[in-house]
C-alpha cells in the first residue's frame, strides 16, 4: 500500500502513532503476574509461622516441583540467574572451559559461564523455532568444550533428541535453561526431567512466581548435594542436619537461598499452573489463527513432540512486505497501547561482550531474526477482550505499513 488508501482501508493517518484513535485506552503489558487471595493467605500464614527462611516451606516447595516435573531432586535458589550459576558450578565449569550457548537469549544464560572463568561460545538458532540449531552446536565444539546451555526459547523445548545425541558423542554436560518453560514437555516428558541439570525461574512474568526465585532440578543426587552447598556459601551441611555448632565450607559458594515466604507463594501458585498453561495455549492459538494469513507476519514455528509453555508469543516481521522497519512497527503498536517487547538483543552485541572481543556476525540467523522480532502480550490473566485488542492492533498496524 502506498500513500493514502481508498475509503475503508487502513491508512497511516488512522494509526495512533500519527494522531488516530488507539485500539485501547490503557496499556496492556506483555507479561504480568497473577496473584490471588489464596496466594496472599499462604504468604501471611508463613509470616506468622516460626520460619521465615531456611525452614520447612523450602523443602516442601522443592518436593512439589520435583514431583510435578518428574525429577528426584530440586534445589530452590534466589533467582533464575542464581540457578544458572549454581548449575554451571555443579557441572564443574571452570577457567578455560568453553560452554556453547545460543545467542538469542537473556544475558544470564551466558553470564553464568563467565562467573566461573569459562568462555561462552555462541551458537546460532533455527529460523523457525528460534531454538538452538543442533548443526551449529556440533560445529562449534572444540577439545575445550565442556558443556552446552540450551534455552527453551519462549517456552518451547529444544530438539533434545538431537542435542542429547551430540552431547553423548562429545561427552558434554547439558544444562537446560528452562526459565521460560515450566509446564512444557518434550516427547511426553516434562521439562525438568529431560537433562542432567535444568534451571527454572519464578520471576513475576514466568509460569508461576515467587516474586524472585529459581530452582535447579536433577536426577543426580551428587549434583544436588553440590547445588545445596553452593546456594549456602559452600557449606557442606544444612543447619538442621548439624548436631553441634561446627560446620565446614569446602567450596566458594554464595548466599542464593530462597525464603520460606517466597516458597509459600510458589506452592500456592503451583496448584494453578496447569490451568495457566492451558490459558496461555488458548491465547497463542488465537494469535496464530488470526495472524497466519497476514503476509507481513511469520508466526512462531514448532518442533514435533515439543509442547510449549507459551511464556512468550514472538512474531517475526517479513520486512520485505513492509515500508518501515521493526522500530516503527514497535512504536506504532505501543501507541495503540499494546505493550509489545523484543526478546532478545543477541547476547554478544551487548557492550560488555563487545569489550571481551566478541564480534558481530557470529550467528547470522540470530542477527537477521533480531531485526524482525516483536513479542506480543501473553499472560493467563488476559481477558478475551485483551486478546482481541492485540489482534486488532497488530492487524491495523501491519496493514497500514504494508507495501
Amino acid at each position: 500500500m502506498r500513500g493514502r488508501a481508498t475509503s475503508g482501508r487502513i491508512t497511516q493517518d488512522k494509526l495512533a502513532l500519527f494522531g488516530g484513535k488507539p485500539v485501547r485506552d490503557t496499556l496492556l503489558a506483555y507479561g504480568h503476574q497473577t496473584v490471588e487471595e489464596e496466594d496472599i493467605a499462604a504468604v501471611v500464614e508463613t509470616l506468622r509461622s516460626p520460619w521465615l527462611t531456611t525452614g520447612p516451606k523450602v523443602q516442601e516447595f522443592e518436593e512439589a516441583v520435583a514431583a510435578y516435573v518428574g525429577a528426584p531432586n530440586a534445589v530452590a535458589v534466589s533467582s533464575g540467574t542464581a540457578a544458572l550459576h549454581a548449575a554451571a558450578f555443579a557441572a564443574g565449569i571452570g577457567p578455560g572451559d568453553e560452554v556453547i550457548v545460543p545467542a538469542l537469549t537473556f544475558a544470564a544464560s551466558a553470564n553464568c559461564v563467565l562467573y566461573l572463568g569459562g568462555k561462552p561460545v555462541f551458537a546460532d538458532v533455527r529460523p523457525d523455532t528460534l531454538n538452538l540449531d543442533p548443526a551449529d552446536l556440533e560445529a562449534k565444539i572444540t577439545p575445550r568444550t565442556k558443556a552446552v546451555v540450551t534455552v527453551d526459547y519462549a517456552g518451547q523445548p529444544c530438539d533434545y533428541e538431537a542435542v542429547e545425541a551430540i552431547a553423548r558423542r562429545h561427552g558434554l554436560v547439558v544444562i537446560e535453561d528452562a526459565a521460560q518453560a515450566l509446564g512444557a514437555s518434550f516427547n511426553g516428558r516434562r521439562v525438568g526431567s529431560l537433562n542432567p541439570l535444568t534451571t527454572l525461574s519464578f520471576h513475576p512474568v514466568k509460569s508461576i512466581t515467587t516474586a524472585e526465585g529459581g530452582m535447579v532440578t536433577t536426577h543426580d543426587s551428587a549434583l544436588a548435594q553440590r547445588l545445596r552447598a553452593f546456594r549456602n556459601h559452600g557449606i557442606t551441611t544444612d543447619h538442621r542436619q548439624r548436631g553441634s555448632w561446627l560446620y565446614d565450607m569446602d567450596a566458594l559458594g554464595f548466599n542464593y537461598r530462597l525464603s520460606d515466604i517466597q516458597c509459600a507463594l510458589g506452592l500456592s501458585q503451583l496448584q494453578r499452573l496447569e490451568g495457566w498453561i492451558s490459558r496461555r495455549g488458548e491465547i497463542a492459538a488465537c494469535y496464530t489463527k488470526a495472524f497466519r494469513g497476514l503476509e507481513p507476519i511469520q508466526v512462531p514455528g514448532d518442533h514435533p513432540g515439543a509442547e510449549s509453555a507459551w511464556h512468550l508469543y514472538v512474531i517475526q516481521l517479513r520486512l520485505e512486505t513492509l515500508r518501515v522497519g521493526r522500530e516503527q512497527v514497535y512504536a506504532a503498536l505501543r501507541a495503540e497501547n499494546i505493550g509489545v517487547n523484543v526478546h532478545y538483543l543477541p547476547v554478544y552485541w551487548h557492550s560488555y561482550y563487545q569489550r571481551l572481543g566478541y564480534q558481530r556476525g557470529l550467528c547470522p540467523v540470530v542477527e537477521a531474526a533480531y531485526e524482525r522480532l516483536v513479542t506480543l502480550p501473553l499472560w493467563p490473566g488476559m481477558s478475551d477482550e485483551d486478546v482481541d485488542s492485540v489482534v486488532a492492533a497488530v492487524t491495523k498496524v501491519v496493514s497500514a505499513f504494508q507495501r
